[in-house]
């Protein structure tokens, strides 16, 4: 299967290298992660960032992380606009796996309307809720979501153990080469997505279990104090948090050759993954955990 690395939204919070690490100015630089997959029949999203409503009428994002983030709005990011960059049509995304329905990781959802939206019943019990700890009013905004109805949700433990995590199956009308991850902590129903290249090494795309790159891939834990704050701010079950989190660093260590980590908005991370590493190399990062162990 083709994977393509998009970024489905620019974030740049004031702080600068206390956020990202590597900035030089006042401002930092975060990502919304995304992929793209070409599997035989279709394409598939996993996670979609800020969407096209969303370039429109800011409003539809909270006005206290609009603020916080210093959300870039730029059209040209959308998953629907890369979509179509890359050749194809909206209608030819037919399945979406979403880690969370946070509106940094939900927002370009109804962009394609013939989708099957797949993710954990827990995740989507809270959104309706509004259950995400402190900034749960904020940080879920149904009217991103609101107008799906073909909702495909599982429950965790349905499927086996993947590499030692808890991982569902047999997500309907997908190949067994994507899998959901629960990662609880961040949100009551976060998680991570696995997706299997053609040489048998394994993605996993940890969404916000972690921010920084250096919080995985050594013994030694690092981040960024704006991002630790960040983390903490938003989590809804710390030890869930901490404990996946340390799950994912030991993962990143001793199956190093078999799968490549990697989270929503760390940017040299998707540089890195998107062939475009030299924007940004840190000093003093082991090369950037070895170029995500290639």
């Amino acid at each position: 299967m083709r994977i393509h690395h998009l970024n489905c939204g620019t974030c740049c919070p004031a702080g600068g290298a206390l956020f990202d690490g590597v900035s030089e100015g006042a401002f930092g630089r975060l990502v919304c992660h995304c992929l793209l997959v070409e599997p035989d029949d279709g394409l598939v999203l996993v996670d979609t960032g800020f969407g096209s409503r969303d370039m429109h009428d800011h409003s539809r994002l909270p006005l206290f992380f609009r603020l916080l983030n210093n959300i870039q709005f730029r059209p040209e990011e959308t998953a629907i606009h890369q979509v179509r960059e890359l050749g194809f049509k909206p209608e030819d995304v037919r399945h979406i796996v979403v880690s969370h329905l946070d509106f940094d990781h939900a927002g370009g959802i109804e962009d394609f309307p013939h989708a099957r939206v797949h993710l954990l019943a827990r995740e989507r019990k809270a959104a309706l809720a509004r259950d995400g700890g402190v900034h749960g009013r904020r940080r879920y905004q149904p009217r991103q979501w609101d107008e799906v109805i073909n909702w495909e949700l599982y429950r965790a433990g349905e499927g086996d153990r993947w590499m030692g995590f808890q991982a569902v199956r047999d997500l309907r009308g997908l190949p067994p080469e994507i899998l959901l991850v629960p990662l609880y902590g961040h949100t009551w129903g976060h998680s991570g997505v696995a997706v299997q290249e053609d040489d048998g090494r394994w993605l996993l795309y940890a969404s916000d279990a972690y921010f920084y790159r250096g919080e995985i891939g050594s013994e030694a834990y690092r981040c960024t104090p704006g991002l630790r704050f960040y983390q903490t701010m938003m989590d809804t079950d710390r030890t869930a948090r901490l404990k996946n989190q340390a799950r994912l660093r030991r993962l990143s260590i001793e199956r190093e050759g078999e799968v490549r980590i990697f989270c929503a908005h760390d940017a040299v991370e998707f540089d890195i993954l998107s062939g475009q590493a030299s924007a940004a190399m840190p000093v003093g990062e082991p090369a950037a955990r070895a170029d995500l162990h290639p």
